[in-house]
């Protein structure tokens, strides 16, 4: 990733909160929810080290889509994300996790067996919780071998887990 700035802004008061966008010159970096903007730019400045903007176009069709899909009229995302900001296993898991189609869900072993580490669960599971874009990389849609939904580290954890898997028809028992 490059040194120049990171564009931020509000993406929309949302169903589940104030959200916030980050975008390189490469695509989406961070999303957070909850947060206010000084707390969610200096989470950014300590991740990335770089200078930060506010706005720009690919943040206002990025808050569009998720507003969208947040009131149940699209199901896909049709936005670039920066996977350079990954490490190589998390950016293989998290693109693993965004070939799951909307309302449908894998297990942790299921996208460990998908990216040739079969056994390697709870490392996919460490790299879901770090998820730099909930809702784009769709890691609500992973759960646990014993069909429950285990750790969703956005707003308000669980709860906003099965929220977004019932907007989606996915019941969980």
């Amino acid at each position: 990733m490059g040194t120049a700035p990171l564009k931020t802004g509000l993406c929309a008061e949302t169903p589940l909160g104030t959200l916030w966008l980050a975008a390189s010159e490469n695509g989406l970096v961070a999303l957070a929810a909850r947060c206010g903007r000084e707390q969610f730019e200096a989470m950014l400045r300590r991740r990335y080290h770089r200078p930060i903007e506010t706005d720009g176009e690919l943040l206002r069709v990025a808050a569009e889509q998720i507003c969208e899909y947040l009131a149940g009229r699209r199901r896909e995302f049709d936005l670039p994300v920066d996977w350079s900001v990954m490490r190589p296993f998390q950016r293989a898991v998290l693109q693993a996790t965004c070939t799951i189609p909307y309302g449908q869900t894998r297990t942790y072993g299921e996208l460990a067996a998908a990216i040739g580490r079969a056994g390697a669960a709870r490392a996919v599971g460490r790299a879901e919780a770090r998820n730099p874009l909930p809702l784009i990389i769709p890691c609500h849609r992973v759960i646990g071998r014993d069909g429950k939904l285990h750790g969703y580290g956005m707003a308000d954890g669980l709860k906003t887990k099965e929220w977004l898997l019932k907007l989606e028809g996915v019941l969980i028992a």
